[in-house]
């Protein structure tokens, strides 16, 4: 696609060589670089600079990740034509064979091609989905500043081999063309934020945080910190198994709101959003998460759902697989000893689904100058 540095080159710097690794293939690459189809040198130069800018800013980032070993031998190419569901299971395929060192990546730069097509075809909450479930399972919450460049490049990428085929294909060249924009607006500038939302059990946190995370931070979006999914993890419990009573103590939980906000600061102080979702019945949990966007210097904004009494007992009633283990009398004890005075934004979440999100987003989301 570019005239004289390719966009494919930037896979260089998601195998691990920061500054030495990768400095001679990445020269070589730019060496080989071919011009194409419907791309002038002012545009690929513009975003040439600013994917060197991004990278320079990354490279001691992944040289520690390759010595910690995140650089894995992985699929290679994981966009959504590569994933179909078997016997009712995603299941993966056609991975890159042809090429050993094209599939040993940085295991984020593995998984930014998904979420880039995800984000691509306007599945952004899915994307924000994919790529919480991963950090789930593997702990690279620390790189989480990386996940916009890798996406942006694989973007990049993409419209390289499309603009290749354009001569053949004007769709081809349309297609090369929304890649190159999408590429541009991934490294945009977007502003870490932290969003907090809390309520009583059955108002809808879990639910309304899934559908606003998407739009918190740099692409594709806020870190969700769970207090259900986070206490479950420290007690070395899968996400579906009911914890015993003693689970929910005071220890535990003072334990589960200090993890939240700790590891809240951490992602926003590498430049991430975040997004902690949990009951914050206590006056001193809401102040602590918002300590935690004090100190690492961004916007804060927290929102409180509301709702009747019995309309909050019917949804816990009716949970079906839920992940909370709160059930009507863990409810009935919340609302006894109540929340004290709360000074967040308070939304009505008796409203449908739909107008609550649509609030929640009104009042969370920064907008960008």
């Amino acid at each position: 696609m570019p005239s004289r540095r390719s966009f494919p080159s930037r896979r260089a710097s998601a195998r691990g060589g920061g500054r030495r690794g990768n400095a001679q293939g990445d020269r070589r690459q730019r060496q080989n670089a071919w011009a194409v189809r419907g791309f002038d040198d002012e545009a690929v130069e513009r975003y040439c600079a600013t994917c060197d800018a991004a990278w320079i800013r990354a490279r001691d980032l992944l040289d520690r990740r390759a010595e910690a070993k995140a650089i894995i031998r992985g699929h290679g190419d994981l966009h959504l034509q590569n994933i179909c569901l078997w016997e009712g299971e995603p299941t993966l395929f056609d991975c890159l064979v042809f090429d050993e060192e094209l599939a040993t990546v940085d295991r984020l730069y593995d998984l930014a091609f998904l979420l880039m097509d995800l984000w691509r075809c306007g599945l952004r909450t899915f994307a924000n989905l994919a790529l919480n479930r991963y950090l789930d399972k593997i702990d690279d919450e620390q790189a989480l500043s990386l996940v916009p460049l890798f996406m942006s490049v694989r973007a990049a990428v993409r419209a390289h081999v499309a603009a290749s085929q354009a001569q053949v294909d004007d769709r081809k060249a349309r297609e090369a063309r929304a890649y190159s924009d999408l590429a541009q607006t991934l490294l945009g500038p977007k502003a870490p934020q932290l969003v907090a939302i809390g309520g009583f059990s059955g108002s809808g946190k879990s639910t309304v945080a899934a559908a606003v995370a998407h739009l918190v931070g740099p692409p594709p979006g806020a870190r969700i910190l769970g207090s259900d999914r986070i206490r479950k993890a420290m007690l070395g419990a899968v996400p579906d198994h009911k914890l015993p009573l003693e689970a929910y103590g005071a220890g535990v939980t003072g334990r589960v709101y200090e993890s939240i906000a700790g590891r809240a600061e951490g992602i926003l102080r590498a430049g991430h959003g975040a997004l902690a979702e949990a009951t914050f019945q206590s006056p001193l949990e809401r102040a602590r998460i918002e300590q935690a966007a004090a100190g690492a210097s961004v916007r804060f904004q927290g929102l409180w759902l509301e709702a009747d009494k019995s309309l909050l007992e019917r949804r816990v009633a009716d949970r079906v697989g839920d992940i909370s283990d709160a059930d009507v009398n863990v409810l009935s004890r919340q609302l006894r000893m109540g929340a004290g005075h709360i000074t967040w934004p308070k939304l009505d979440a008796s409203r449908t689904v739909a107008d609550v999100i649509t609030r929640a987003e009104e009042a969370a989301i920064q907008q960008e100058p």
